[in-house]
């Protein structure tokens, strides 16, 4: 795989931030919401919070760059050996991945905001209330939040089960492409 081929620094960069940014606030939503109310669920709370914002900016940041940066070209030999429905699924997975970074953290923010939970970003950036307080409307909108990560995860394991299968089954260095390093 040449250079030309790699994505950029940059665009690795925020591909591996929020893949682990995202593994990681769902893991700590699942642990959370299986304790009782204490002060560890508060603070996790607040850090699952955190790494809503913090994935909604890099979410942000990434799809600008995506915008104003062309990403490169499947390699021709791997676009020819790709059945229709493969490519499909290829850019199938990848946007509505692109919208389930932004609808996730947009619901949660909602949620917190319509349940009277302000989120302070890192204890001390305050944002606004996304949605007016609202106990029923809370309550509406909280599968969605859970029902919306769950779908972002399975695309997330789709994604990787497909970069696992070009490496290893495939052997045709598409993995590369995003490898950090050279």
């Amino acid at each position: 795989m040449n250079a030309k081929g790699r994505y950029t620094g940059f665009a690795i960069t925020l591909h591996w931030l929020l893949a682990v940014a995202i593994l990681t606030a769902f893991g700590v939503g699942l642990y959370m919401t299986g304790l009782g109310m204490s002060p560890t669920k508060l603070k996790l709370i607040n850090w699952h919070k955190w790494a809503g914002v913090s994935i909604l900016v890099l979410s942000a940041v990434r799809l600008l760059w995506r915008l104003t940066h062309r990403p490169p070209a499947l390699p021709a030999s791997i676009e020819r050996a790709m059945p229709g429905w493969q490519k499909l699924a290829y850019h199938g997975t990848h946007w509505l991945m692109y919208v389930l970074f932004f609808a996730v953290p947009l619901i949660g923010w909602a949620y917190s905001s319509a349940h009277g939970y302000p989120i302070v970003w890192f204890g001390v950036l305050p944002l606004p209330d996304f949605v007016p307080v609202d106990k029923a409307l809370a309550e509406a909108i909280k599968p969605w939040h859970q029902i919306s990560a769950f779908a972002l995860i399975g695309l997330v394991g789709l994604h990787v089960a497909a970069a696992l299968k070009h490496h290893f089954i495939d052997r045709d260095g598409l993995l590369l492409r995003m490898r950090p390093g050279r």
